[in-house]
Parts: C-alpha cells; sequence; structure tokens
C-alpha cells in the first residue's frame, strides 16, 4: 500500500510540474504584444475571412515584439476556421492547411522549424527561446497555401493541463517498472496455474485491454460510414473489402457486387500497367486498387474466414434489425477484436509454454516472456493500422496462439510432473484420453480444437498454416512411441489412428471447403488469387529479382534504427534495393527493433538442459521462423506487416535463453535438489542475478519504447501526423513545449 501511495505522489508530481514546466515558468510573463496585428511580409496576403494565403514563400513571414517575459508565443487561429476544415462541401484549395510550420528569427539567428496543427490547441505554442526584440516567424508552406493564422502573441502565458492520458502513461511505466524491478516481489512468486490471485490478476489485465478495445469498437460502429475514395483519373479506394466479401457470399455468390467498367472487361490485358494507365487517362472507373479482377469479376485475395467469422454475422443481424442489406462492420473494429483475441490466447499459450518447461519461473519472468512475445510478434504494427490488410494476420495470429494453447494442453502431466502415479493411471482410463505406452497421454478435445484453429489459417494467412508443423516435435514421444507399438504389434490400428485422425479430420473439416471456395473463384484448389491484384505492378508477370533477396532478408532482420532530434526521436529507414521491388517503409529490423529476440539464436546450447519435448519445438520454431523470411521476402517482398509471419516464431525460440538469463538454470528442473545447480560462479551469485535482470529490464524498456515511438514516425503507412493530426500533436507537445525536440 505505502509503494502504491508513494507512485501516485509521484505520478501527480510529475504531471503538476514536470509535465506542466511551461505553465510555472511563464507566470510572470507580461501577456503585452507590442502590437495588434502583426507585420507581414510582402508574401503573405489576409483573405477576407481572416486567414492568410502564400504568395511568395521566400518573403512570407510575420513580425511580433517579444519583451523577455516568457519564452513562448502563442499562434491565434482564425474565428470560423475549424468550421471551413471541417466542412464537407468545399474544395481542398478553399480550406486552410491542417498542419502548417513556422520557423522562428530573432536577434539574427535563425530558429528551427516548428510545426503545429488547428487540431492541437496545445500545439500553437512555440518555444521563442525567451529572447527580446524582434520576432520574425516565416510560413514555411508552398505557394497558394491557406494558413488560418489571425496573429500570433508574444510574451504569453501557457495554461496550465492536467492530461489524462498522459496519467495513464506515466501508470503504466511506474506499474511496469515496479513489477520487473529486480527485488519486486513478483520475482519471489513462482508461476502456479493453479493460483486464484495469479488468474485473477491476469484477468484484470485483459479487462484492462478490453475496455479501450471494445469503447473503440463500439464508437467505431456508431460514427463510421464507408471507405470509399475515388481519385480522378485514378483508382477508387475501398477499404471495405471484408464488407462487400460477407456481402457476396450473404447473396450466394463468391464474385464481389462491385462495378467492373465495359472497358476493363473488353480489354485484352487488364492486368497490364499500360492499359490499365491508359484506361484511367479516358477516365474509365472504377479500377478498384488492391482488389483482384478475374474473367469479368471482382475479388478479394485475402482470407475467407474473418468474412465468415465476423461480417457476415454482422450484416446478417444489422439486415434483421433495420432491414435492407444490413450495414458493414468497420473494418478496425474487426482488426481490433481479433487482435484481442490474440492478446488473451498469446498470455494463455505462453503462460502454459513457460510453465511446461521452465517449471520454476517467477511470475516476473513469465510476464516478461509474455511481453516479448507480443512485441517480436509485430502485434503493435496490427494494432496500429486496423485496415483489411491487418485483418487477416490479426485472424491469424489470434488462430494460431489459441490452437498452440490446445495443443499444449493436450500433453497430459506425468506422475514426474507432480501427479501421483494412481492420478496418472485413472487419467490413461478417461474417455477423451488417448495414449500408448512410453508417452504421455493425449486429450483428444484438445487435439482436434487445436488442430481445427490451426487449420483455419489457410483460411486467414495461409503461412500460419506452417504451424501445423510444430505438432511433429511437439508430440514426437506420442508418434515415436506408436510406430514402436505398430511395430512391435502391442497396438491395434484402431487404436493407433485414433489421434492422428483426431487432428486430420478437423484440419480437413476447415480446409476442403475453402479449397473448393478458391476453385469457384479461381479455377484451382490453392489459388488465393493475390496474381490477379490490381496494385504497383503486373502481378501476373513479377518475380522479385534475384538481387534483392539478401538485401530484403538483411533489412528484415537488421535493418537499422535512425534517430533524430525531434519526436518522436525515429524516423523511416531508407531500403534501396539493386533492382526494383515491392517495400513498406520501415524503422528497423526486427531483430534490431527486439534486441533480446537475438536470444533465440543461443537455443541449440540449452539442449541438455530442457525435458520433454520443448526444446525441439522451439528450435523447430527457429528454423521455421528464418525459413519464413526467405519465403516472405520471395512472395511479398519487404513489408512491414509481413514480420508478422516469422516474428512470434523466433520470440518463442528466444524464451528459453531469457528465463535462463532471467532466473538461472534451476528454473528449467522440477525438482529443487540443487537451487545452484550447475550455475556458474558467476551467474550464481546474487548481485549479478539482480545485474542481468536491471539489464534486460532496461533492454525490455527500450524495445517497448521503440514499439510505441514507431506509432508516431512521420512518413510510415497510415501515419498519425495526417490521419490523425490532433492525437499527434497533442502527444508532441508534451516534449516540444519542454525543450526535447
Amino acid at each position: 500500500m505505502l509503494v502504491a501511495c508513494v507512485a501516485m505522489m509521484l505520478i501527480a508530481a510529475l504531471e503538476c510540474f514536470a509535465f506542466n514546466l511551461p505553465f510555472w515558468t511563464t507566470l510572470s510573463a507580461s501577456t503585452d504584444t507590442s502590437t495588434a496585428t502583426n507585420t507581414l511580409g510582402p508574401g503573405l496576403e489576409r483573405t477576407d475571412n481572416g486567414m492568410l494565403r502564400v504568395n511568395d514563400p521566400t518573403s512570407a513571414w510575420l513580425e511580433v515584439h517579444a519583451d523577455g517575459s516568457s519564452p513562448y508565443a502563442r499562434v491565434d487561429i482564425a474565428k470560423g476556421a475549424m468550421q471551413l476544415v471541417k466542412s464537407q462541401s468545399l474544395v481542398s484549395k478553399a480550406k486552410p492547411a491542417v498542419v502548417f510550420h513556422l520557423r522562428l528569427d530573432a536577434q539574427g539567428q535563425q530558429g528551427r522549424a516548428q510545426s503545429m496543427s488547428l487540431w492541437s490547441p496545445r500545439s500553437l505554442y512555440l518555444r521563442t527561446g525567451g529572447v527580446s526584440g524582434t520576432i520574425r516567424a516565416w510560413v514555411q508552406e508552398p505557394k497558394g497555401t491557406l494558413i488560418a493564422i489571425e496573429d500570433m502573441r508574444a510574451n504569453v502565458r501557457v495554461p496550465f493541463q492536467w492530461s489524462w492520458t498522459r496519467v495513464v502513461v506515466l501508470a503504466a511505466a511506474v506499474l511496469v517498472l515496479l513489477a520487473w524491478r529486480p527485488g519486486s516481489r513478483l520475482w519471489r512468486t513462482p508461476l502456479d496455474l493453479a493460483d486464484r490471485r495469479q488468474r485473477v490478476a491476469l484477468s484484470a489485465v485483459l479487462v484492462a485491454a478490453a475496455i479501450p478495445t471494445l469503447s473503440s469498437v463500439i464508437w467505431q460502429i456508431a460514427t463510421s460510414g464507408p471507405l470509399l475514395f475515388h481519385n480522378e483519373n485514378g483508382y477508387t479506394y475501398d477499404y471495405d473489402q471484408y464488407a462487400h466479401v460477407a456481402d457476396a457470399l450473404l447473396h450466394g455468390h463468391a464474385w464481389l457486387d462491385l462495378k467492373v467498367p465495359s472497358e476493363l472487361a473488353s480489354a485484352t490485358d487488364p492486368h497490364s500497367i499500360v492499359t490499365r494507365d491508359q484506361l484511367m487517362a479516358a477516365g474509365v472507373k472504377p479500377i478498384y486498387w488492391d482488389y483482384a479482377y478475374y474473367e469479368g469479376h471482382w475479388y478479394s485475395y485475402f482470407g475467407v474466414v474473418p468474412a465468415i467469422l465476423l461480417f457476415m454475422p454482422y450484416q446478417a443481424v444489422t439486415t434483421w434489425l433495420f432491414g435492407g442489406n444490413g450495414r458493414m462492420l468497420p473494418t478496425g473494429a474487426a482488426d481490433l477484436l481479433l487482435m484481442f483475441g490474440f492478446l488473451v490466447f498469446a498470455c494463455l499459450m505462453m503462460v502454459r509454454l513457460v510453465h511446461r518447461f521452465a517449471p520454476r519461473a517467477s511470475v516476473a519472468a513469465t510476464s516478461m516472456a509474455v511481453a516479448l512475445f507480443i512485441l517480436g510478434s509485430n502485434a503493435c504494427y496490427l494494432w496500429f493500422r486496423t485496415n483489411f490488410y491487418s485483418v487477416p494476420i490479426a485472424a491469424s495470429m489470434m488462430f494460431t496462439c489459441l490452437g498452440l494453447w490446445l495443443w499444449l494442453g493436450a500433453i497430459q502431466p506425468q506422475p514426474t510432473e507432480a501427479v501421483s502415479a494412481s492420478e496418472s493411471a485413472d487419467t490413461r482410463r478417461h474417455a477423451s484420453l488417448w495414449s500408448v505406452d512410453g508417452a504421455p497421454p493425449l486429450s483428444l478435445p484438445h487435439l482436434a480444437s487445436g488442430a481445427l484453429c490451426i487449420a483455419l489459417n489457410f483460411g486467414c494467412r495461409p503461412t500460419f498454416s506452417l504451424a501445423a508443423l510444430l505438432a511433429i516435435p511437439l508430440f514426437w514421444p506420442n508418434i515415436k512411441a506408436l510406430v514402436a507399438g505398430i511395430r512391435t504389434r502391442h497396438i491395434h490400428l484402431g487404436h493407433a489412428l485414433v489421434a492422428p485422425l483426431t487432428i486430420m479430420v478437423p484440419a480437413l473439416i476447415a480446409v476442403i471447403p475453402l479449397m473448393a471456395y478458391n476453385k469457384a473463384r479461381f479455377g484451382s484448389l490453392l489459388d488465393f488469387g493475390s496474381a490477379y491484384q490490381m496494385t504497383v505492378t503486373d502481378m501476373t508477370n513479377f518475380r522479385l529479382p534475384a538481387a534483392d533477396v539478401a538485401y530484403m532478408i538483411a533489412y528484415y532482420l537488421f535493418l537499422p534504427l535512425r534517430f533524430t532530434g525531434a519526436f518522436p526521436y525515429l524516423s523511416i529507414q531508407p531500403t534501396p534495393l539493386p533492382e526494383w521491388g515491392f517495400t513498406e517503409a520501415m524503422v528497423g529490423g526486427l531483430l534490431v527493433t527486439c534486441p533480446l529476440m537475438l536470444l533465440a539464436f543461443v537455443l541449440p546450447r540449452l539442449r541438455r538442459r530442457m525435458t520433454g519435448p520443448y526444446w525441439a519445438t522451439l528450435m523447430s520454431a527457429l528454423v521455421l521462423g528464418l525459413l519464413l523470411v526467405v519465403v516472405d521476402v520471395i512472395e511479398g517482398g519487404l513489408g512491414w506487416r509481413y514480420m508478422c509471419d516469422f516474428g512470434w516464431l523466433i520470440a518463442l525460440a528466444s524464451m528459453p535463453m531469457l528465463l535462463r538469463l532471467l532466473e538461472g538454470q534451476a528454473v528449467f528442473s522440477p525438482w529443487v535438489a540443487d537451487e545452484n545447480m550447475d550455475e556458474s560462479p558467476f551467474i550464481r551469485t546474487s548481485i549479478w542475478r539482480h545485474g542481468l535482470r536491471l539489464l534486460v529490464l532496461l533492454v525490455m524498456i527500450a524495445m517497448i519504447m521503440v514499439a510505441i515511438l514507431s506509432c508516431f514516425v512521420p512518413g510510415r503507412d497510415d501515419s498519425l501526423d495526417h490521419n490523425n493530426p490532433g492525437f499527434f500533436y497533442d502527444i508532441r507537445s508534451w516534449f516540444t513545449l519542454l525543450g526535447f525536440n
């Protein structure tokens, strides 16, 4: 309780004093500006509605006098500017710029460009350095830009601001530090799956994540409309792909109910870039961006399972409630629901996995392992970019974690795993269990449901279907015992087929209809239609140049971070290639943004330390993850979201060594015969153990900061400075007003 009170007082002090330092330092500001209206340079023109138009960027400036009583100036927005920005009837040329840039020069010194947004009142306060004299503010915008500046005032007082967003961030940071600090109680609390308090704590964490998820989902359902954008003489962008798929299936056909221009339908080679450019130049529309076009119909080449799982039921229910064709489920809402499902099952899977191969792990170490898995799986990208590109990946991540959690639960404990021999014998006789001598019994319901979940990846993100290969090392003791029993004829054929059929039948139930769906659309069981997408090139003929492969592999894993001196202190890192290939703007490679995942490559050294099938399973995950790096390069190019395909596999492989560093070698043993067995003096010393935990904590915090700051990087797809400038510049002002820019 004392620690909690101190933490709350610390958060309040930081919020009231540290982050409101501009308020305290400007209490004595004069608030006077010598001129009622700023002096304008000849390159600026005042419009009838009180805004400024840039006519000549070389002489577009405002001047204001400062007396040195305040290190801040304020931009006042022209009356009615926000109504113009919100107006849907005016063309963009009649609206002021939502984001604009000023450079403040004073006393013969050139200042730095400072950006602000009309949606963020806090960003309208600019640092002047506390100079006295004339300040010239240069408008750094192109000719013809409308700027909603009524005037600029110097010598201002910055108002006090209590930000609940900032308080939540500070509280989360303090909670993480208290939980993971080397001397915390969680390091002395062993992971216990039967402990009610630990279950309640995990539930509380998930509820804390569920509240903003459901709030955002409800808000999107209440406010979102169709995401359809037509570009004159260009492509049509329709981001409701999954809603169109659901509508088509509800109407009994596989093709989408989207208009196909007659000129496109009659074109000899519609996928040719030259043909498409000619059609669009002639005003032919709509030609849908990133839809698959095949034999006169539009299709979606993204996995259909999310449409069946979420979009079809939503449209069916809204049709029943409101009539007509119902309503479209917002894509962002579907993505957030799937990502929450991923979060739940990722936590459950990791807790179960850690408990199996490291039965003496602490709660603190387990929570760090969960955090590393979530960061390494690239889940932050999917939480950030909630469009149709993310939906199938989010669905596959959810189904994969659920499937592996069920498969891990299928392996029943042995007498050496804190279960008596009589209890083990009782479980062997249980009707839902399947066993052979020499191997742990398996729960058939867990096997079947896990196989069904893994197989559903075929209709989401097909690369995740390869997770099925992990069943071989995971159930290898059972496979080996089964083969031996068949060879010695100790097992009847009927009994031998039970477990294999329990896995294969549910998988076929999922895969066969999905293959039939492919056949109905593209004439092939394994053709998902990606070759027919209308995108940056003719995908029916494109092959990635061999010269690009090595570069892309290196970028996926080792692309270095690029630091800057202004918020968010990171920027997009260029990824040059010898020849053209698809690339998405990225901040850094997987092993650079998540350096703790390098521990995966130490896994071979732990072979003799880990019991059961878990070392082989995690080693297979590492090999499969590295293989998928190459597959993604060849099939998809370089995409930030594609790191989800292999990141989770490499993250799994890094867990044993992470726990080894945090807890010591004894973490892998269920027996407590020797607390320091096989430990070197370096590791055995308590001070070194605390030092290693502190080092891992610092690296983990750095990884979390990179993940958060990467969401604010300008130039990335769906960047916040363009899509949500109010939020971006509000967060940015936390740092810029304090001089961290």
